[in-house]
């Protein structure tokens, strides 16, 4: 059977919004914004918006880490790979993820929109996270459990339907503010 790994969404937010015009990390494009988004909303949406997308970004690294070491896990699982999988996932990835996941219920937006969508990511982020912690658990005897692994993979691919969903709520808000897609 082979392990679902979704691909780093964080990076993806980073890596959007740079495409959108570098609006979060320009100065100049910071400003152009805040004056297309005061003519329908307030400094303050635009205020909390960046705030809230600057706290995402900096759970990057602990994402950076999870999926640095999951990259350097065979897909496929087998008896053989079982053991470097198992320490991988108990080590780097679950550690990592967990505090993720941990630092992601500390923000606490205000705005109603913002509060919608940061639900959302939490929900995915912690389905992602019970994937993994299933995965690790097929893989912690010496007989992998196939029937975890497939319940971990289904975690995992639920995980990336919301978070694709958060992504697109996050667009959408980002679009209303006045940024450019």
């Amino acid at each position: 059977m082979t392990l679902h790994l979704k691909k780093s969404w964080i990076i993806s937010l980073i890596t959007s919004f740079v495409l959108l015009g570098g609006v979060l990390f320009s100065p100049a494009a910071s400003a152009d914004a805040t004056k297309v988004a005061t003519s329908t909303y307030s400094d303050q949406s635009y205020e909390e918006f960046k705030e809230y997308t600057t706290q995402l970004f900096a759970l990057e690294t602990y994402e950076a880490k999870a999926f640095t070491a999951l990259e350097s896990i065979d897909t496929q699982v087998t008896s053989t790979n079982r053991k470097s999988m198992y320490l991988k996932l108990t080590n780097t990835v679950i550690p990592n993820y967990t505090k993720l996941v941990s630092k992601a219920k500390q923000i606490k937006p205000t705005n109603p929109q913002i509060k919608k969508i940061h639900a959302t990511f939490i929900k995915a982020s912690y389905t992602q996270l019970e994937g993994y912690l299933l995965y690790q658990k097929a893989v912690s005897k010496n007989k992998v459990n196939y029937t975890l692994l497939k319940q971990g993979n289904a975690k995992v691919n639920t995980a990336a339907v919301l978070m694709d969903q958060c992504e697109q709520q996050l667009y959408a808000y980002a679009r209303s503010l006045g940024y450019d897609s």
